[in-house]
């Protein structure tokens, strides 16, 4: 749950993160170290608080502390709306060299700002279109380096500038304290990213898609109470019927054994082996190491028991193999949102943490695309399953993450709208069902 956060661990490193923490909150930690994540949440800090909303407490601006540049990396924990690691990830990147440059005597704070800070009801959340990123040192430096370079201006334009004492006393005093600017300069490009489509955990969790030709709101907790929303229509999450018109009106999703290059035969026996495992485990056997041997020792024990998602896939699995008739697979079969992933649009992301949240038993796409309900389940989970897809993700999903991703969901979409490579592919594409399955004992 708390992997590739970034350790906070010596006394210097603390005692910035403490200055920018009570910059930001009038708090601070006695922690002498702890790990932050991409926005400089801490769990431990949080533990220690007994807050873990302390950067974010409105839920809607959230505040952040970089040491390092190195946090462009890691997660998001307690993340309440989808594009939030998005938008710190682009303002890093977009000021990598300044940030390392300023990171190495301070830590810089700032705040995703909207123009919202109440989220009393459902309806503000359409109030929020666009977030822009504020971020200085907890020193001023960028804001005293704009001071000093506006002086320095004056001072090279204004006639009488070379007499002004007053002038030349103030310009000292800032470069102290931030440098040549005039070699150096202290600037960190602004962000402002608009906000279309989103999710966010408030009001028991809302997939909003206002950006669309047939908008909609879809609610996971029901639509009791949400009240009049500007969208098209409201739905409950268990509406799967609705929810799959609404998918296929925008040209969202397609089905897997469509999409071309796709191994979808190998796809679907995976997913198979997951609701295999799930359904297994609450009969009380036991599914052991996971290896193609047991598994299917224990489909022939289920027999019956099988789940429908498990035989609906199996109909398909069977197609896409060349070995059965084409099977019409529903919106109203449990197995339906199993066969699909998003097209490559804009809201790819999205839409995959959607269908993840729709397919919860596929615990490999759930635990890459909506990791907040994947460690909800997770802590109701047997713990024999929890072994099994541990396991599984240790071993086989960890490999080579960027080519699983790849296989499963396909390239990402640039920001032209042209396909472009899966970020830190490196070694081709493994993927769950390549080489690491083959060194499964049979």
């Amino acid at each position: 749950m708390f992997g590739n956060l970034v350790p906070v661990d010596s006394p210097a490193l603390v005692e910035r993160y403490n200055r920018a923490l009570r910059a930001l909150t009038r708090r601070t930690t006695a922690l002498p170290d702890f790990h932050v994540d991409i926005s400089g949440f801490s769990p431990e800090v949080a533990d220690e608080l007994g807050d873990d909303r302390y950067l974010n407490p409105d839920g809607a601006n959230r505040r952040f502390i970089l040491l390092t540049t190195a946090q462009k990396a890691a997660p998001l924990l307690n993340a309440r709306f989808s594009s939030t690691r998005q938008i710190l990830r682009r303002f890093i990147e977009a000021n990598e060299a300044e940030l390392f440059a300023l990171t190495t005597r301070d830590a810089v704070a700032g705040e995703l700002v909207s123009s919202v800070f109440d989220l009393s009801s459902p309806a503000r959340l359409f109030d929020i279109r666009r977030v822009t990123v504020e971020a200085d040192t907890t020193g001023s430096h960028v804001a005293e380096g704009r001071r000093l370079a506006a002086l320095i201006e004056r001072f090279r334009t204004e006639p009488d500038a070379w007499w002004d004492e007053a002038l030349i006393a103030e310009m000292i005093e800032l470069a102290r304290r931030t440098g040549d600017v005039t070699r150096n300069p202290i600037e960190l490009k602004p962000l402002s990213v608009e906000v279309g489509n989103f999710w966010t955990s408030h009001f028991g969790g809302l997939y909003v898609f206002r950006d669309l030709p047939h908008s909609a709101v879809i609610a996971v907790s029901g639509t009791e109470g949400l009240g009049p929303l500007p969208v098209g229509q409201v739905l409950s999450l268990a509406a799967r019927n609705r929810i799959a018109r609404f998918l296929e009106a925008n040209g969202l999703v397609e089905p897997i054994v469509h999409v071309r290059g796709a191994d979808a035969a190998a796809i679907l026996g995976q997913k198979m082996d997951f609701i295999l495992v799930d359904a297994a485990v609450r009969a009380g056997l036991n599914p052991g190491s996971g290896s193609r041997r047991e598994l299917r020792n224990l489909a022939r024990q289920m027999g019956e028991r099988l789940p429908p998602e498990f035989r609906t896939l199996a109909r398909l699995k069977r197609w896409a193999e060349g070995g059965g008739p084409w099977p019409r697979v529903a919106s109203d079969d449990p197995g339906y949102f199993y066969t699909l992933r998003s097209r490559n649009h804009a809201d790819k992301a999205l839409v995959n943490q959607l269908l993840a949240e729709l397919a919860p038993l596929d615990v490999r796409q759930l635990f890459i695309c909506h990791k907040p309900l994947f460690y909800e389940l997770y802590r109701g989970w047997p713990e024999a399953k929890k072994a099994f897809v541990a396991d599984y993700l240790e071993r086989e999903y960890q490999l080579d993450k960027a080519g699983v991703r790849r296989a499963l969901f396909g390239d990402e979409e640039a920001a032209d709208g042209s396909a472009s490579a899966a970020p830190d592919d490196t070694t081709g594409i493994i993927g769950p069902w390549g080489a690491a399955r083959g060194r499964r004992k049979a």
